[in-house]
């Protein structure tokens, strides 16, 4: 990986291939390796850009105090400063999962002119409602009493699908790895960032690129119901549920996403 400085931290990124970009971002609280199947699979035809967002994987920040916040937009301000920084000089497929799709809206709100198209996973574009948002405060401070644990224990049973969790119980170890490789400090600035982040609804019908979302017909978190809410408000955009998967259908089903990820892209261009 290279390591990338941007203000108030270090941005690792994997970098291969050549050809169109695909940007993948990866979700809460995990690191790039989540997308390792699609970029196995994209990196030989298009330039896969897998980072791991600042405090995350073998990206870091600046020492942080008990009330830091990273919000998404400062992440989409990194994803501009690391493009910019490896000669990425040609707009982008943004692919985001869940907290990745919540970064996508602010890149495309900042940064349209480097975008081609979005491909959503298991995401939603509202904001928290106020018992969600006193969640994410709480588990935060969890987090920094317990340790990274605090936040694997309250989310791994619902990152997964039960039917992929009895079958394929290294997903589950693989999440829970990631997790525990963060920082506290990284966890608990995101979760309060994620719980003031703004409500992206008003922007869907003035999206003008191509849009994918992608959603594990499992998911529990951002059901597929929700999704297609979007993706109906969305001009134009495609809807694909992924059987056998939960809210984390690029592991659990990469062959069903990597299979729509691929005629989407021919459907670009």
């Amino acid at each position: 990986m290279q390591h990338i400085a941007v203000p108030n931290g270090t941005i690792g990124v994997l970098a291969q291939g050549k050809g169109v970009p695909i940007l993948f971002v990866h979700g809460f609280p995990l690191n790039h390796s989540m997308w390792q199947s699609q970029i196995d699979a994209f990196g030989q035809t298009c330039r896969a850009v897998a980072p791991d967002l600042r405090g995350f994987g073998e990206s870091n920040m600046t020492a942080a105090t008990a009330t830091s916040k990273l919000t998404m937009e400062a992440f989409a301000d990194d994803l501009h400063a690391i493009l910019q920084a490896i000669n990425v000089d040609r707009p982008v497929i943004f692919c985001g999962l869940s907290m990745g799709g919540y970064v996508a809206w602010q890149f495309l709100r900042k940064f349209r002119a480097q975008v081609k198209a979005l491909i959503l996973c298991d995401t939603r574009a509202a904001g928290d409602t106020p018992e969600a948002a006193a969640g994410r405060l709480k588990l935060a401070e969890q987090v920094l009493t317990l340790g990274p644990s605090a936040a694997a224990d309250a989310m791994l049973s619902r990152l997964v699908s039960p039917k992929i969790a009895e079958s394929r119980p290294e997903i589950v170890s693989e999440l829970r790895a990631m997790i525990l490789g963060n920082s506290p400090a990284a966890i608990a600035a995101t979760l309060r960032g994620m719980a003031e982040r703004p409500d992206c609804t008003p922007m869907l019908a003035s999206v003008d690129v191509p849009t994918l979302l992608i959603c594990g017909e499992d998911d529990k978190i951002t059901p597929a119901a929700e999704m297609r809410t979007v993706a109906h408000a969305i001009r134009g955009s495609q809807f694909v549920e992924i059987p056998n998967a939960g809210h984390m259908s690029p592991m659990e089903n990469s062959n069903a996403v990597n299979t729509a990820i691929n005629q989407f892209l021919k459907a670009v261009g």
